[in-house]
């Protein structure tokens, strides 16, 4: 089973890295993401289990989170496709930094709910088998290239004058994504919060 976990987070990064569309991409780094989750389980060690059970709520809030993002800007364009976007970041700021705030939680960075989770999985799996702890860091790594590299062809490089009179981001729209934000930093600031509900059953 931990020979599964660690191919499904690598096939799941590299599967990212070829996507073009930007709702497969997202949808891909779940693979990803659920290889982590298998790989605390079956490592039988509590504190990875422990890091399972709070990635997959954060893999609930940081992926929905995404494809919300996803479908704000395609009900505007009517594409996903990454090549018909470029310097977003210069007509949506507001959208380009929520964005952010989710592509960075999904890499894992420190402070962020998506660190928490995977570094309780990969801590706990150590203890069982470092090679796939390897293999697992690899993943983190691929991660952050192929999200990083996505955010970069969304956002930044020349505006395409296709999405260069897009309207700023609706009160609605602001509304849903906060609260998303809120939960991103209060689990990666205070996990115990939601690890100690975890502690009986773990």
């Amino acid at each position: 089973i931990l020979v599964l976990s660690v191919i499904a987070i690598i096939y799941g990064g590299l599967a990212c890295l070829a996507q073009e569309d930007l709702k497969r991409l997202i949808a891909y780094s779940s693979v990803s993401h659920m290889g982590f989750v298998t790989l605390g389980i079956f490592s039988f060690q509590a504190i990875a289990i422990k890091g399972s059970i709070l990635q997959m709520i954060n893999h609930g809030i940081v992926t929905g989170a995404l494809f919300m993002c996803v479908g704000i800007i395609y009900d505007r364009t009517h594409t996903r496709a990454i090549k018909d976007y470029g310097g977003l970041a210069t007509v949506m700021p507001i959208y380009a930094a929520f964005f952010m705030i989710f592509t960075l939680a999904s890499i894992g960075l420190p402070g962020t709910n998506g660190f928490i989770g995977v570094f309780l999985i990969l801590a706990g799996t150590f203890l069982t088998n470092k090679v796939a702890v390897a293999f697992g860091a690899l993943g983190v790594i691929i991660g952050a290239c192929y999200m990083l590299w996505l955010y970069q062809r969304v956002f930044f490089e020349r505006v395409n004058p296709k999405i260069a009179k897009l309207p700023s981001l609706k009160a609605n729209e602001v509304i849903a994504l906060i609260p998303m934000v809120i939960l991103v930093f209060l689990i990666g600031l205070y996990p115990n919060l939601f690890l100690e509900f975890m502690k009986t059953s773990v």
